[in-house]
């Protein structure tokens, strides 16, 4: 099942380069990206505002199916194309205001297999696993609070790696201001 939804994901997904702001300078990455979700749900990180593409039918079946394997809903997904291991994902945490306060998120890994890293904001610990062909990962609960993670490129790693990462995006509201009676 993963081979088969590794080729059909390379072949369908409209793929697109991703701006990255770094210091306030624009950068055009070598991974390629596509954000598919729910109606309207926009999504916004270093700097640049993602906006959704309809989910196709195999990304929803897949969506589904994540949903009954980890007990979660999801209406968001940001798909990643790695090319090689030349191509990588800094230090980050998942953080942003329209994720909540604690983020839920699935992490299917397809292709190649590849180093992913944690450490910790805090003190000095620091895990990695390998993330294989078909591997599911799900963050919850504090992991975004306390935790950063990355995708270190490898030299060792020659064929490419779709990851997928199923969000919930909560709709943001300005706080009702209170009235002057």
């Amino acid at each position: 099942m993963a081979d088969s939804l590794f080729r059909q994901l390379l072949e369908n997904i409209d793929w697109s380069k991703d701006k990255v702001k770094l210091f306030g300078k624009i950068y055009i990455t070598e991974r390629e990206v596509a954000w598919y979700a729910d109606d309207d749900l926009s999504y916004t990180y270093s700097g640049e505002k993602k906006v959704p593409k309809a989910w196709s039918a195999e990304l929803l079946n897949l969506k589904h199916t994540i949903e009954e394997a980890t007990g979660e809903t999801f209406n968001a997904c940001l798909l990643n194309l790695y090319h090689s291991g030349n191509e990588g994902m800094g230090w980050h945490s998942d953080d942003e205001p329209e994720l909540g306060y604690e983020p839920v998120i699935a992490s299917l890994s397809l292709g190649a297999k590849r180093k992913f890293a944690f450490k910790h904001k805090h003190d000095q610990l620091k895990y990695s696993l390998e993330l294989e062909h078909g591997s599911l990962l799900l963050m919850k609960g504090r992991t975004q609070h306390d935790w950063k993670h990355a995708l270190p490129k490898s030299k060792k790693v020659g064929l490419p790696r779709i990851n997928l990462t199923f969000r919930k995006i909560l709709v943001l509201k300005a706080p009702f201001k209170k009235s002057q009676s």
